[in-house]
This record gives structure tokens, sequence and C-alpha cells, in this order.
């Protein structure tokens, strides 16, 4: 059986996400810039994360680079098109 590609499995720039994900108030983006797991594997994984460039109200307007759990985000987030 073949293995699954992971589409967004190389890191890319701020400049360049994946993905865009924002809070309904525009307080909390987040910029998916790499996913650690093909997207079969993370539907199954409920500890899945991602690296991200987050920008919040406590990050005084700079972004912050980090992992988070996939949930935590797409729990209170909506993926900007």
């Amino acid at each position: 059986m073949a293995r699954e590609k992971n589409p967004c499995g190389k890191t890319v720039s701020v400049d360049n996400p994946y993905e865009v994900w924002q809070t309904r108030d525009g307080r909390w983006t987040w910029k998916v810039l790499k996913k650690y797991q093909s997207p079969t594997n993370e539907q199954k994984n409920k500890l899945a994360r991602w690296f991200v460039a987050v920008k919040s109200p406590y990050t005084y307007g700079s972004w912050e680079l980090g992992d988070e759990y996939t949930l935590n985000i797409t729990g209170m987030a909506y993926k900007r098109e």
C-alpha cells in the first residue's frame, strides 16, 4: 500500500502560509506553516499539531512561532479563504 503524501509537510514562510485561521472577532489569527501528518492521519489523531505563526492581543502586533494542537485552532476559529 502506498503511503499518503503530506501536501503541507514542508515549512513555508509567514508571508506564504498553507492556511490562515481566524477567530470571528478577528483578534486571533493563525498562519499554518507546516502540518506534521497527512490529512488522513491527522483526522485520526486527536493530538495532531501544526507549526504556526500566531498574532493575538498578547503578541503586541508581531507574529509568534510555535506548535499548536489542531483542535485548539479548529475549535475556536474558521479557515479564511
